[in-house]
């Protein structure tokens, strides 16, 4: 399939320039750092001991700060999210940036996890060479006690030891815990380890104060190489010292060596507290519970939770996160809104799946145990509830389906739920959005889930058509697991059988379906649903078969 640069540089080009950006920062600092303590006058006697283990563990330490401090601002949640709504980020391409948040955390975090492999790789040597290379000429410069110490016990009685130690210790739970496969299956080892990073920031502190690494303070008066008294250099002829005079190369006195000062904190303080001031305004924001309105429970392990929240005012596309003291007092949950608070109806609605061990249990507090009857219909169960508290709301991709002329909307099972919302603002008032056309494909495994919406999709179908706009709304279901013949047979659901198709969405058709009814417009798609889809979807986006429509793609992801 060919590449259009067009839709390339719309869909990739300012993420890379971004990704160029660190990466030459980061560069730029790594070779700063290293020419500075291979070539600096005040580490000559220090280089001289650890070699290039020196230059190395020092410049992989400057990276190290910088992606520690970087990696904080990403999930700095709701600054980003008053950026998205304020006209301080005008540009969609700006906004659509701040989409790519989560992306440029998990690339700081790569970063940390391999320059510190290289980090204790290169003071592993380091240790060994203070071992080897006892210095008796300038004692204070040794860590070692004596020539041909342990290097083990060197590591284990030092303060950047034992800090290193737990640091690699906690990096390594937190990298292996962030796993996609652990995350699926076991959601709260990743919670809890990556909750770590407080005790990580507390010991890099600490780390950093050791004072291992010293430099030399009068390289004026004694400069690198030069001789002490009753010293001589059998290189050196007696006429070429007779006309060095002693300038330069005569020492005027001992030198002086010093611990490096600790600059961590310059790099990291200001993100950390920035961040901390973040979680501190998101705690007051979501201190008091929400009040659960209605509980109801859908088809295909689905349940829809109504709540009242004073205050409260959110986006269609937004998502809260949610947390159950009953369930888990630490743990925090994404959910996508699909009921925004509006001036007819004050409740915010979410509908989340029952897949996995926090789920499960939050369910069983909500409502008892379904029954047989209550398989394929809702129902609404009124109970007392267990507190709950609602933080957010938060941005997303999906508040951009508005700024577009034409979007198409793709949603893969419960996936849909970032649409709904959208839905549901459509039909309280289509007419004052910029969007003039949408084309909404929903694919399921089972015929049961289109329930979850249905009625939904019927009231703006009908309203559209009473206010002569049928095509305003492109609406395409389908089936992916077919049993037999399947379809919705209730009446008041008729809209939907017939746009109801069994198999999977030819894609490649539709993208030029909807690129010769929008030609040389920009198209803005979005997606949320499993890999596959989304892949599928991003490589058409980057095409060129699309009668110069351009196709820019967006895909949903909580951070």
């Amino acid at each position: 399939m060919a590449l259009s640069v067009r839709s390339w540089v719309a869909n990739e080009g300012g993420k890379h320039l971004v990704l160029v950006l660190w990466l030459g920062a980061n560069t730029l600092l790594f070779m700063r750092t290293f020419l500075l303590y291979y070539r600096g006058q005040q580490y000559h006697y220090l280089h001289q001991m650890l070699g290039l283990g020196l230059c190395i563990s020092r410049a992989s330490a400057s990276v190290l700060n910088l992606n520690c401090s970087l990696v904080l601002l990403p999930m700095c949640r709701s600054l980003l999210t008053y950026l998205r709504g304020t006209h301080t980020v005008t540009s969609r391409k700006a906004r659509r940036l701040l989409d790519k948040s989560k992306t440029f955390h998990v690339a700081c975090g790569v970063a940390i996890c391999v320059f510190s492999v290289v980090h204790v790789s290169a003071h592993l040597a380091n240790v060994v060479n203070f071992s080897i290379r006892y210095s008796e000429e300038f004692p204070s410069l040794n860590v070692a006690r004596y020539r041909g110490e342990d290097p083990r016990l060197i590591i284990l009685t030092t303060v950047p030891g034992i800090t290193g130690i737990l640091l690699v210790l906690i990096l390594f739970l937190m990298f292996t815990a962030s796993s996609y496969c652990i995350r699926v299956s076991n959601y709260e080892i990743f919670w809890y380890t990556h909750n770590l990073f407080i005790v990580f920031y507390i010991i890099l502190m600490v780390h950093v104060v050791g004072g291992a690494l010293k430099y030399q303070t009068n390289f004026e008066a004694h400069p690198p190489g030069c001789l002490r008294a009753n010293q001589t250099n059998p290189d050196r002829t007696e006429e070429e010292s007779g006309q060095d005079g002693g300038d330069g190369w005569s020492c005027r006195e001992e030198a002086r060596f010093q611990p490096n000062s600790p600059e961590t904190w310059l790099w990291v303080s200001g993100p950390l507290c920035l961040y901390c001031a973040e979680r501190l305004y998101r705690y007051i924001r979501s201190n008091s519970p929400v009040t659960i309105v209605a509980v109801v429970r859908h088809p295909c392990d689905v349940i829809e939770l109504r709540m009242l929240k004073k205050d409260f005012k959110a986006h269609p596309g937004q998502y809260i996160v949610l947390n159950c003291p009953s369930v888990s007092s630490f743990e925090n949950h994404p959910f996508t809104l699909t009921a925004c608070p509006t001036e007819k109806k004050e409740t915010l609605g979410i509908h989340l799946r029952v897949v996995g061990d926090w789920t499960e249990r939050f369910t069983e507090l909500l409502l008892p145990e379904p029954g047989a009857e209550s398989e394929i219909l809702p129902m609404v169960q009124q109970r007392r509830y267990p507190k709950l508290y609602v933080d957010g709301p938060f941005g997303s991709p999906s508040q951009e389906v508005f700024n577009y002329e034409v979007s198409l909307c793709v949603a893969g099972g419960i996936g849909v739920t970032p649409f709904a919302c959208i839905l549901h603002a459509l039909l309280d008032g289509w007419r004052h959005f910029r969007l003039r056309r949408l084309y909404f494909v929903w694919v399921c495994r089972e015929l049961q889930s289109f329930y979850w919406f249905a009625e939904l999709l019927c009231a703006l179908h009908h309203k559209l058509w009473q206010e002569n706009r049928p095509d305003y709304l492109n609406l395409q279901l389908f089936v992916s697991q077919a049993d037999g013949l399947q379809n919705i047979s209730e009446e008041r659901y008729r809209p939907l059988s017939s746009r109801l198709l069994i198999g999977r969405p030819r894609w490649k058709l539709l993208f030029e379906e909807i690129g010769k009814t929008n030609k040389h417009k920009r198209v803005g798609v979005f997606c949320c649903g499993p890999k596959g889809i989304s892949k599928t979807l991003h490589r058409l986006c980057n095409s060129d078969r699309y009668s110069g429509t351009t196709f820019e793609f967006n895909k949903e992801s909580f951070s």
